[in-house]
């Protein structure tokens, strides 16, 4: 009939016998909802298809909160038969958005309205932007943390989830911290928890996904999580806000995990193929900004490395010689003050013997700096390596006693990221070289571990003597960043630049020790080469042979 009309041919008639619909069956059978709501928003009467999108039955329907506004609140608008989009949320089940549009009834109270369901065309429409936004902030080049922080935010919202964790690891060290979150609150402690959880008997499902290279889904996870005993430590974090599904994604570069995406679905939420599709898009993302955020550390590794060597060259090939050279010419204008001459010879002498001594010093100090500035060691060798080489090199230069202690029973102080490294290094460097110059002891003992328990670990540094010590007001004026404490304020500043702690401990005749403590960024290990839940030294052993195994059913996000 609407192509008669178009074409301007005559209507047919309805067929003989059949009778057509009344106005009642018409609202009846139309896939979209309408409904009468009074004026304070509440329904009046509904069709059938307004009482399945609502989620209502057709008895209790009047006087029923709808999800529309009252009449005071749509008066304001310019077209009042403009389509408008409004949340529905009501009991368990899913979170929908409705398009609707409201009509007034003339002289009376009550209004029509006439919606229909836009949750999967507006879901859509948020995940594109979600991805678009994405892969802006991760071509704006910001910070690894904010971008991350920034697109666990972006998944949140595009689907309405519960939570989203975003865990990335470093490129050397198995372990995950947490760069990113949304929905669940900040908890210091959350990989101590996940631990004791593990311990009690719960399985890491998002190791699962990082080891295996494969999204995890988990249907009805929340529900299992709260009726584990194994999940105790966890159950008060994790109660709210309240979820459902669960899905751990891999953040993938070339081939290789880098870290996870973790979502957590609202109730009623479920996770389907295009649900799943969107994770794995944003994991892409999250994957880009890991990948180029260690792209620029290797840039700035190379180009540190390369400033260092050509500083050190052009040390050797300038300075060192010219000093070199001055100490030739002090030993010439010593043997000229043996000869015959009308030279005073004492004068001579003494002039010579300073020079001389002055050369020495400035040639020791020039080929300490050579040596600290120097990167291989610390770069290719290693920090352990790279202190044992500083001891050496100080050994054969001054005659002291240098020992050096490393506790680093998994070897992990060389996963550490470079510029923590290169800072402890330094630290140590110029404690020691503080010792070399000033304490007049013969043995100086350098102490650097790995220290805590679970998840939260610090790395402690220290470099004693047994030498003069130090007069109480020269340590604080060190510590203060007073005249003549240059060197341990820039130490100080090393410390406070990772929130660590450094302190002096000195008195007269009794040595000096410089201490510092850094901590370290709560994580969790991987589980991909080493064992994931290998005990450190600190961490007292309060199992026995006959301990329970882990159960099998129990799991863990």
């Amino acid at each position: 009939m609407v192509d008669d009309v178009r074409s301007g041919r005559a209507a047919r008639p309805a067929p003989r016998g059949r009778r057509p619909l009344d106005a009642g069956a018409l609202l009846e059978q139309t896939p979209d909802g309408l409904a009468v709501i009074d004026a304070d928003g509440r329904f009046v009467q509904a069709n059938p298809a307004a009482l399945s999108l609502c989620g209502l039955d057709a008895a209790h329907v009047a006087g029923a909160a709808s999800p529309f506004p009252p009449r005071d609140a749509d008066e304001d608008g310019e077209d009042p038969g403009a389509e408008m989009v409004t949340v529905w949320e009501a009991g368990p089940g899913p979170r929908r958005e409705f398009a609707f549009r409201i009509s007034r009834l003339p002289g009376r109270d009550e209004r029509i309205v006439a919606f229909r369901d836009v949750t999967e065309s507006r879901r859509h429409q948020r995940r594109l932007a979600a991805i678009a936004s994405a892969a802006s902030r991760v071509a704006a080049k910001r910070s690894l943390g904010s971008t991350l922080e920034a697109l666990a935010k972006e998944v949140l919202e595009a689907d309405a989830l519960a939570g989203v964790q975003i865990l990335t690891v470093n490129a050397t060290s198995e372990r995950f911290q947490v760069m990113g979150t949304a929905g669940f609150s900040q908890a210091d402690n959350f990989f101590d928890m996940l631990l004791e959880c593990r311990e009690a008997g719960a399985d890491l499902r998002m190791i699962d996904a990082f080891t295996s290279r494969q999204p995890v889904v988990v249907p009805h996870r929340y529900a299992t999580i709260m009726s584990n005993p194994a999940w105790q430590a966890l159950k008060d974090y994790m109660r709210s806000p309240e979820w459902d599904w669960f899905a751990s994604v891999p953040l993938m570069v070339r081939g290789e995990p880098v870290g996870i995406l973790n979502a957590f679905f609202a109730p009623g939420q479920e996770i389907g193929r295009t649900a799943l599709d969107f994770l794995l898009a944003m994991a892409e993302q999250a994957a880009q900004a890991v990948d180029y955020a260690a792209l620029l550390e290797r840039e700035r590794e190379v180009a540190r490395r390369e400033e260092r060597q050509r500083l050190a060259r052009d040390l050797h090939d300038s300075v060192v010689q010219q000093v070199f050279s001055m100490g030739m010419q002090a030993e010439s204008l010593s043997m000229l003050s043996g000869r015959d001459t009308v030279v005073d010879s004492a004068y001579v002498m003494r002039v010579a013997g300073e020079l001389g001594h002055v050369s020495k010093a400035v040639l020791s100090d020039l080929r300490a700096m050579v040596t600290d500035l120097h990167p291989i060691p610390l770069a290719d060798q290693g920090l352990s390596a790279a202190l044992g080489a500083l001891a050496e090199s100080t050994m054969g230069r001054t005659g002291l006693d240098v020992h050096v202690s490393i506790t680093d029973q998994h070897h992990e102080l060389d996963d550490l990221e470079s510029e923590l490294r290169e800072d402890v290094y330094r630290m140590i460097a110029e404690a020691l070289h503080n010792s070399v110059k000033h304490a007049q002891g013969s043995r100086v003992t350098i102490d650097l571990g790995l220290t805590g328990r679970r998840s939260q670990r610090w790395l402690t540094g220290e470099v004693s003597d047994d030498g003069c010590g130090l007069p109480a007001q020269n340590a604080d004026a060190d510590l203060r960043g007073e005249e003549g404490g240059f060197g341990m304020t820039a130490m100080k500043e090393r410390a406070g630049r990772w929130a660590g702690h450094f302190t002096i401990l000195s008195s007269p005749g009794e040595g000096t020790t410089v201490r510092f403590v850094l901590p370290l960024p709560p994580s969790l290990p991987t589980g991909l080469h080493r064992d994931v839940f290998a005990r450190t030294p600190d961490t007292p052993d309060d199992t026995t042979d006959g301990a329970a195994h882990p159960r099998e059913n129990a799991e863990e996000p």
